[in-house]
Order: C-alpha cells, then structure tokens, then sequence
C-alpha cells in the first residue's frame, strides 16, 4: 500500500501539547470508507479528518475511532491550517464540503475564522427525565 501523509494539529492554541488535536489525512481520492475507519482508529484520537480537492474547493469527512460523524470544528480549522501552512493553498478563504453542508475558513493573519452552520431552535417537549437533569 502507498504511503499517506497524516498531520497531527492542535488546534485552539499555538503552544504543543496543548488544545484540542486531530488528525488530518490529505488524499488525492477517497478511501474504502472501513480503511478510513481503520485509520482513525489507528490515530486513537477524538477525530481523524480526511480531505479530498474538489476543483478550488475540497470534500471534508470526519471519522471518531469508532465511527464517522457529520461535523467537527476543531478537525474542520486542524485541515485548514494543514492546507495553508503545509500544503501552501494560496487563497484566503477555504471552502470544505461535508455531510452538514459547506464550511468556509478564512485566514486573518495568523488566525483561522470559521463559518460553523447555524440551526434554528425548536421546541420540544418537556420529560420528567430533562427536568431531572437540570436540577
């Protein structure tokens, strides 16, 4: 098998060892997705990420050790950071397509601003359970 580059990026600090780490997994096409799951497995941590070009503009998916999830913030600004420091993408605004939609990254400087989606609240109704749980 080819060997395949994984960065391993705190991200919300600028000090090691420190903030939130994810693994990032530059690829030229997808995996199989029981590989990818293999491989964040391997990494053991809380996300792997894999990113995959797409014209100007990349595919995004996250996976945990066990399972893919449709979103990840802190995987989402460690990919970003790969792509304009290691992988010199020359742009100031990167646009990452996901299960949740698209997610933008803009550079400010030495920052990463990130456009998380939104969700409209919606009311639900009240157990004995929730109620337990606030208390």
């Amino acid at each position: 098998m080819k060997s395949l580059p994984i960065y391993k990026v705190d991200a919300f600090t600028s000090h090691l060892f420190k903030g939130n780490p994810a693994a990032v997994c530059p690829l030229e096409a997808w995996l199989p997705d029981n590989l990818m799951q293999k491989i964040a497995a391997e990494n053991n941590l809380s996300e792997t990420a894999f990113v995959v070009p797409r014209g100007n503009e990349f595919e995004l998916r996250w996976f945990t050790p066990v399972a893919e999830i449709p979103l990840c913030g802190h995987a989402t600004l460690a990919s970003a950071y790969v792509m304009f420091e290691y992988l010199t993408y020359h742009q100031n605004t990167i646009t990452f397509h996901s299960m949740s939609g698209a997610l933008m990254v803009r550079r400010e400087g030495k920052k990463f601003v990130l456009d998380f989606p939104g969700e409209t609240p919606q009311q639900i109704e009240s157990s004995d359970s929730i109620e337990d749980a606030l208390k």
